[in-house]
């Protein structure tokens, strides 16, 4: 009847929360009391030496490792466990036993110090949750509009991804039609072409053959004496030969247009043409402005019979222009916008593109420091480098390196800089808060028989 009534307190305990206590030396965890059995010899838990079990706690050193004494101050390297139910249990050294300071919230360090601890264990057990419990509300929160910066992303990518191929496209469809219009007018302008060319050939032709006459006419009006040859004096006789413009053709300047010969025949005279005919006044006509020669591509084709069609030279041109135009005004402007789609596609935004919406924006702290517009490197830990984003290669210190920040991302509803700080010279530091890397809440539901371990 004894058994059944304590196997029944036993029970209504646990079902009520009520803390049960389980015996073991003061100062040990529970993961380690099947180390420490009362009436059993100890064995230190290096491996040491074995002690009787009355050497445990009696304030004496026994053991290397201090595992003998949990509960006392007696071995410099020995650790003093806190239960502090209701809050976390945690470790103290040894040194801090009954030293006069509170340092476990349970107060069971100072069990013989005489200190007037206060067990506060509960209240901050309370308050952790609180804390706990506002930090869950935040993850979820965040994480759910991680969702929604994750879909937005994932939405706009495709858009930009449709928008570069059919500006690709478009330009590839341009680029044919101004190729289309340029074999057109070239196969247009091709008979006209080839009138031009007989027509400078025939002009060239026409205007050779008189440049010749005029030389053969200048060479006898020279040949004073008609002896086959024109000498320096015969040359000399026209002042308006006169290289400086002087008013006077000396012999040296004639001898200069002759090419240093004394007298030239009708053979070698076409060098001493080609240097004089600008300015030669022929005897034998008076003196009046040479006609203007008709340039080729003035010459005209002989018209054509009225049966021939027309070739749309103008239109095509006019057409082909205008496309080109068009071509010039895409490369300019919508190869730009296509560079910059392509760039920002190329970042890493993150597994699900989740940080695409910082993407070219400005976050400032009310002291001004702002992360940079520009996209940096993530350089966090292996486990997850989306947490740390690094700027580097900024504008230089006076005499010390160039700026660099580094910004530790944390989950937050919002998308703040939180703090900055320098911890090196010209090396900032910022806190940041972004939905970006809030991760999927775990169930944390309580247990509804929930007990506490002492």
């Amino acid at each position: 009847m004894t058994c059944l009534h304590l196997l029944l307190t036993l029970v209504f305990a646990v079902s009520l929360g009520t803390p049960v206590e389980i015996q073991r030396p003061r100062g040990v965890p529970l993961t380690k009391k099947q180390f420490y059995e009362e009436g059993k010899p100890f064995t230190c838990l290096d491996g040491s030496r074995t002690i009787p079990f009355d050497r445990v706690n009696d304030d004496y050193c026994d053991c290397k490792d201090g595992s003998d004494e949990p509960g006392t101050a007696a071995c410099p390297n020995g650790s003093f466990h806190c239960t502090n139910a209701g809050y976390r249990p945690m470790f103290i050294p040894s040194s801090r036993i009954n030293d006069g300071i509170c340092d476990c919230c349970d107060t069971t360090d100072e069990y013989n110090s005489g200190a007037k601890c206060e067990n506060t264990c509960k209240e901050l057990g309370r308050k952790e949750r609180e804390v706990l419990q506002k930090m869950a509300e935040i993850t979820k929160e965040g994480f759910l509009l991680k969702q929604q910066l994750i879909e937005e992303a994932k939405k706009g990518r495709e858009e930009k991804q449709g928008k570069v191929t059919d500006m690709q496209e478009n330009k590839k469809q341009l680029e044919e039609k101004v190729e289309a219009l340029r074999t057109v007018k070239e196969a247009a302008e091709q008979p006209e072409k080839e009138a031009k060319e007989r027509h400078l050939k025939a002009w060239e032709a026409i205007r050779l053959e008189k440049d010749k006459a005029k030389m053969a006419e200048a060479f006898l009006e020279l040949d004073d004496n008609s002896d086959g040859f024109v000498s320096v004096s015969e040359l000399q006789s026209h002042a308006e030969l006169d290289p400086d413009a002087d008013g006077t053709l000396t012999e040296t300047e004639v001898q200069g247009l002759m090419g240093g010969a004394a007298q030239v025949d009708t053979s070698t005279f076409e060098s001493v043409w080609t240097n004089i005919k600008d300015k030669y006044h022929s005897e034998s006509q008076p003196e009046e402005p040479a006609p203007v020669e008709t340039p080729p591509d003035e010459v005209k084709e002989p018209a054509v019979d009225n049966d021939s069609e027309p070739y749309p030279e103008d239109d095509i041109s006019e057409e082909d222009d205008e496309d080109e135009d068009d071509k010039d005004d895409y490369h300019e402007d919508d190869d730009k916008v296509r560079v910059n789609i392509e760039k920002e596609l190329s970042f890493d935004f993150g597994p699900d593109a989740e940080f695409t919406y910082m993407y070219s924006q400005c976050y400032e702290l009310s002291t001004n420091a702002h992360v940079p517009r520009i996209w940096g490197s993530w350089s966090g830990p292996e486990n997850n480098k989306y947490l740390v984003m690094k700027y580097e290669h900024g504008t230089g210190c006076w005499q010390g390196p160039n700026r660099s920040t580094t910004v530790k991302l944390t989950c937050g509803k919002e998308t703040v800089v939180t703090s900055t700080s320098e911890p090196s010279r010209c090396e900032y530091l910022m806190e940041f808060t972004t939905p970006a890397v809030c991760q999927e809440p775990a169930n944390t539901e309580p247990s509804p028989h929930g007990h506490e371990e002492l």
